[in-house]
């Protein structure tokens, strides 16, 4: 018998509700500079052949950058999410996209801005990791 995670949600990627469309997409809109700053060395499958999309919808969550083939979520945090409460919110988030089977890696606002090389160092790294494993 199969075991059923309380957190799956079978329309996840297809069932996203249209309020979070029309937030990722004017997320996109208005990114931040860190994340063009990423954003230009992810697009047009530059890192390994794959595909990111930016703030992308899945479920009630808008991250901001997924690979759909590698199942990869990129996140790239501010200062807000040293709060308490905030720490608190992104644990769960994880744990929910995790236990449907996604991998999630963060980064900071500072990481990128500074360390760029190592963060795509970090993120190449967790890439093949993924494809190790498939």
């Amino acid at each position: 018998m199969k075991k059923i995670n309380p957190n799956y949600n079978e329309g996840m990627w297809k069932g996203a509700p249209a309020s979070s469309f029309l937030k990722a997409q004017s997320l996109r809109r208005n990114e931040i500079a860190e994340e063009k700053i990423l954003s230009e060395k992810l697009r047009n499958n530059q890192l390994k052949g794959y595909k990111f999309r930016k703030q992308h919808p899945i479920g009630l969550y808008i991250t901001d950058f997924y690979c759909h083939q590698l199942k990869l979520i990129i996140e790239i945090d501010g200062e807000y999410h040293n709060l308490s409460e905030q720490i608190e919110k992104d644990d769960k988030r994880t744990r929910i996209l995790e236990s449907n089977g996604l991998q999630l890696i963060r980064f900071t606002n500072t990481e990128v801005r500074t360390e760029l090389e190592n963060v795509m160092e970090k993120i190449k790294l967790k890439i093949d990791e993924i494809i190790t494993v498939l």
